[in-house]
């Protein structure tokens, strides 16, 4: 965890002694997330939101690095015995990525993703204890520019790493256990 965040501040750090070749912005959009994986059964999707800002830095021609932190809403419905249950997990979640302009408009982007759990709960009671407070995904998505401001975009994240904070004694574990889904639908303004 440490080396995300040493590489995302080292990226950061870069953007700014580069200033003339970075531009900042805010985005916000929809969630719609789920659980994926384990032994949960019937999940249904959540629909959730994610609000940040974040910086595009230039590394050369149609190729940046773009640092972002996000606050996102996400979770699951779960069908249990008793009617569905919603798990609500906020997070504030670091993605860096890679992003290419195939043309002057329309880019596709990937990356690594940390998530640091802010709070955690089903059905309204405090679950947080029990649930991993990192988190780490992995982002793919696409984005068209209708200005040279504003932009639109569409990025899914598939979580890594286990929510549960049970011990895990195998990799067979790690890899079955349950982990997020997120595809999100973003607008976004450059500054």
């Amino acid at each position: 965890m440490k080396k995300i965040i040493l590489a995302a501040i080292a990226v950061m750090a870069f953007g700014f002694t580069n200033a003339q070749q970075t531009r900042f912005g805010v985005k916000g959009g929809l969630n719609l997330s789920t659980v994926v994986g384990g032994d949960v059964e019937n999940a249904k999707s959540l629909v959730g939101f994610h609000v940040g800002g974040f910086a595009e830095i230039k590394v050369f021609e149609k190729f940046y690095i773009q640092p972002e932190l996000l606050y996102s809403a996400q979770g699951t419905k779960v069908d249990g015995p008793f009617g569905d249950a919603d798990i609500k997990l906020n997070y504030l979640n670091i993605p860096v990525l890679a992003k290419y302009y195939i043309v002057d408009k329309f880019s596709v982007e990937a990356g690594p993703q940390l998530g640091v759990l802010l709070s955690a709960k089903a059905d309204g009671e405090d679950v947080k204890d029990g649930t991993r407070s990192v988190d780490f995904g992995f982002n793919i998505g696409a984005g068209y520019n209708f200005t040279d401001n504003l932009s639109i975009g569409l990025r899914y994240t598939i979580g890594l790493s286990p929510l549960s904070d049970k011990d895990i004694d195998n990799s067979d574990d790690y890899y079955n256990s349950a982990k997020n889904s997120n595809l999100a639908l973003f607008l976004a303004y450059k500054f």
